[in-house]
């Protein structure tokens, strides 16, 4: 699970609340009508400007922000490293025996170890990080999209409840809390956007950007392993994918084995 995102947004949240109940009564900033103008206007325009799958796998997508750990670039350098001792030494046939957890790699030493071609293998994982990109961009528009219309909709809430103010103007009485009540839509639109579906969006560009680096570096080490590099030049090979902390890292690592 990621921390960062799961604190992020309980904190955001939580400061908020804090500030209302701290500043008055919380029921005041409790209005139906106004949730079901945002949330329910922001998740139409949705439907209309995605299809009904992008818009239901978007949820599927959006638990990488939360629930999925991404595999370090030093443990991928480590396992990789690992997989070519085992094809210099016993042939690619016994990479079949190996079972990593993440399905693209798995999928890479499978093609190793049917004798695939080196260019073969190249496109076809190619392919896939394109289309995993593609998968996750759709995911990070949908959530733009909604960060986008909540405020939309927020003013569109807040005018509607301003003409329905004007046309009561005969009780003073009612102007303040008919006002109040107007704003709430404004309040709820910007807190969806930028409390909960502008941030999820950038968190899961950053997951997609690290998914298809870790992606590029499995493609590129397999390529090498096909090619009957050793494992000490794939190993050099691989650290340019790593900050200069990250390789200082992985060489300390090796130096204890």
């Amino acid at each position: 699970m990621d921390i960062a995102t799961v604190i992020g947004l309980i904190s955001g949240i939580a400061l908020v609340l804090g500030s209302i109940v701290m500043g008055g009564s919380a029921g005041t900033f409790f209005n139906v009508p106004s949730i079901l103008v945002v949330v329910g206007g922001s998740i139409a325009t949705c439907f209309i400007r995605f299809s009904m799958n992008d818009v239901i796998n978007t949820l599927a997508v959006a638990m990488k922000a939360f629930l999925i750990k991404m595999q370090s670039p030093e443990e991928i350098i480590e396992q990789m490293v690992g997989y070519a001792k085992t094809a210099k030494k016993e042939g690619l046939i016994a990479l079949e025996k190996e079972k990593p957890s993440d399905k693209f790699s798995a999928k890479a030493l499978r093609y190793l170890a049917d004798g695939f071609d080196e260019g073969l293998i190249r496109d076809i994982l190619n392919k896939e990080i394109q289309l995993m990109v593609q998968r996750h961009t759709v995911g990070q528009n949908v959530f733009k999209a909604i960060g986008g219309a909540a405020p939309a909709f927020g003013m569109i809430g807040t005018l509607i409840g301003l003409v329905q103010m004007l046309s009561n103007m005969s009780d003073p009485s009612s102007i303040g809390p008919s006002m109040a009540v107007a704003l709430l839509t404004t309040l709820y639109g910007a807190m969806i956007a930028n409390i909960c579906c502008l941030p999820i969006a950038d968190k899961l560009a950053l997951r997609c950007e690290q998914e298809q680096a870790n992606r590029k570096m499995i493609l590129e080490a397999a390529i090498n392993i096909s090619q009957g590099t050793s494992p000490m030049v794939l190993e050099e090979a691989l650290k340019v994918y790593l900050t200069p902390k990250q390789r200082e890292k992985v060489t300390s690592n090796n130096e204890k084995e």
